[in-house]
């Protein structure tokens, strides 16, 4: 279960706002890898932030309305399939943190990232492995990302919906690989990423 502690002993040792980046959307075959960045008000927190894929969507919806409410920053960032493409998803899950980052109402003094040393980012950070379970930082992060991207691809799902997107939010389930056989790749697909064994 996520919780405060490792932002507060940052705290303590002079650190003002801390900020917590995460992702969604790498292992997906559709459309964007989006980044989350959250600066939590320590006045303000709820234990109930956790690791976005444990939560169920109407409570992701609840508590991301939770974050816009009460963290003293927050931003979203992607970058689009075919940007992922011609970079490769780990650089361009980085442009998307970056992008989030940069879109912080506060600058941040420290940032707290799930898993990427943050070294392509301007102030001191460090890489927490399963971050998002761990602090409420990065698991805020990863709900406002989840949230936003699952809504855009939703929306994606009334153009295309014969790729079931609605439901699968663009990851390899077998429903959807069988109609990229089928039907072919969108515009919006990550050409990049080759199906397995030809399923």
């Amino acid at each position: 279960m996520a919780d405060f502690s490792i932002e507060a002993g940052l705290l303590k040792n002079h650190h003002h706002l801390i900020c917590g980046l995460d992702e969604v959307g790498r292992g997906c075959l559709f459309g964007p890898v989006v980044a989350g960045a959250v600066i939590l008000d320590p006045r303000r927190l709820n234990t109930e932030y956790d690791d976005s894929k444990k939560l169920s969507p109407a409570r992701r919806q609840r508590l991301a309305r939770d974050i816009y409410q009460k963290a003293r920053a927050y931003s979203i960032g992607w970058c689009w399939n075919d940007e992922i493409d011609r970079c490769n998803i780990l650089e361009a899950t980085k442009r998307a943190m970056r992008q989030a980052f940069q879109g912080l109402q506060l600058r941040p003094d420290h940032v707290l990232v799930d898993a990427i040393v943050p070294d392509f980012l301007p102030v001191a950070g460090q890489a927490i492995v399963k971050g998002d379970e761990k602090s409420l930082s990065i698991a805020a992060a990863s709900i406002i990302a989840k949230v936003f991207r699952d809504g855009l691809l939703e929306k994606f799902s009334r153009f295309f919906p014969e790729y079931d997107l609605a439901q699968n939010k663009g990851y390899p389930t077998q429903k959807h690989k069988n109609v990229i056989l089928w039907r072919g790749e969108t515009i919006f697909h990550r050409k990049s990423f080759k199906l397995k064994n030809g399923c």
